[in-house]
């Protein structure tokens, strides 16, 4: 019998188990279509933190999560022999004319709300192989931001579960402490027995190049993530659709495609090796929706992970292990259900 049962083999679901299965728990995870099937199994991992002013709940426990992901990762690539392409390689933004003192605000804000564990700060372009055009030279340059492959990255947390003895299956029934991380399918049923919308799938598109910096720190220019990743790949994206018609790539993500070439000059040249399109679960307060689960009584749910789901699942593992195995819960109130129902 398993003491915990994961329904969901995304993000969300495998950090759950992982936590879970390091605390010494059975575990088992159920999911009708395999470890990152979905949004999960995507190509950009950009784990970018958000700017460091009017701190919030949000913004502590995404810089708990992005501190603690190196010995995350680190230990599911000893445990599984695989490597999620983990890296805090850092970022660079273009920084926008008139945009200087904005910027060093910020670095200083980062002093303190970063606990001297990171850096913000505004830095010469040369100082950097290959940086974006930015106003008189300069770019910001956060050394928090960190990158990781996607769909390697829920493959290796598969196989370090595996290795530790817990079980992953396409169907099964629900033995011990249920939690329910199926991201979109779960929110439309979530919307279904509410008044107002609790969230909704957001569609992204991303391409993945033939160009090789893998030491570069990532990009972030025009909106876009330009994030090399450690194979000699560079991936791009992602849009962002509430209204689209399927799940194939189409002409949005051709314009992100030249866009991102016209932003960062190295990509000109680069060959589109891969489109990836995949619908990825917005809660309604726009935080992970972690706790109770609404819908199913003595239940509970991690969803809502959106584009920060990678970046915050080291610290989502944390907290619901937590409660699943120790009934202690601290879990900020900005991220349980209530929050978006």
């Amino acid at each position: 019998m398993a003491d915990i049962t994961v329904r969901g083999a995304g993000i969300f679901g495998l950090a759950v188990a992982w936590a879970c299965v390091r605390r010494g728990a059975a575990v088992q995870v159920i999911d009708p279509f395999g470890p990152g099937a979905g949004a999960s199994g995507g190509i950009v991992g950009a784990l970018a933190p958000h700017v460091p002013e009017n701190w919030n709940d949000k913004k502590a426990f995404q810089l708990d999560s992005l501190l603690m992901a190196k010995s995350f990762w680190a230990e599911v690539a000893d445990v599984s022999g695989h490597a999620p392409g983990y890296a805090r390689t850092g970022r660079l933004q273009p920084l926008e004319p008139g945009g200087a003192a904005l910027a060093a605000a910020r670095g200083v804000a980062a002093q303190t709300l970063w606990q001297g564990r990171a850096v913000w700060r505004v830095a010469d372009a040369a100082e950097f192989a290959h940086p974006p055009g930015g106003a008189g030279g300069q770019v910001i340059h956060d050394t928090l931001t960190a990158r990781l492959h996607p769909g390697r990255a829920c493959a290796a947390l598969a196989a370090a579960l595996l290795a530790k003895g817990a079980v992953i299956r396409t169907e099964g029934a629900d033995e011990g402490r249920v939690i329910r991380a199926t991201g979109a399918a779960d929110l439309a049923a979530l919307n279904a027995a509410h008044s107002r919308q609790v969230g909704s799938p957001i569609k992204g598109q991303a391409a993945l190049m033939d160009l090789a910096l893998p030491d570069h720190p990532q990009i972030f220019a025009g909106g876009m993530h330009i994030v090399p990743h450690e194979d000699g790949t560079t991936a791009i994206g992602s849009t962002t659709e509430r209204d689209f018609d399927g799940l194939h790539c189409d002409a949005l993500l051709e314009d992100v495609i030249a866009a991102a070439r016209s932003a960062y000059p190295p990509l000109q040249e680069a060959r589109v090796i891969r489109r990836w399109a995949g619908l990825r679960p917005r809660s309604r307060s726009r935080a992970p929706m972690l706790g109770a689960h609404p819908l199913h009584p003595g239940q509970f749910i991690a969803n809502g992970g959106f584009k920060i789901g990678f970046g915050m699942a080291p610290k989502v593992g944390q907290v619901m292990a937590d409660l699943l195995l120790e009934g202690r819960d601290t879990i900020p109130d900005g991220f349980r259900p209530e929050a978006s129902l």
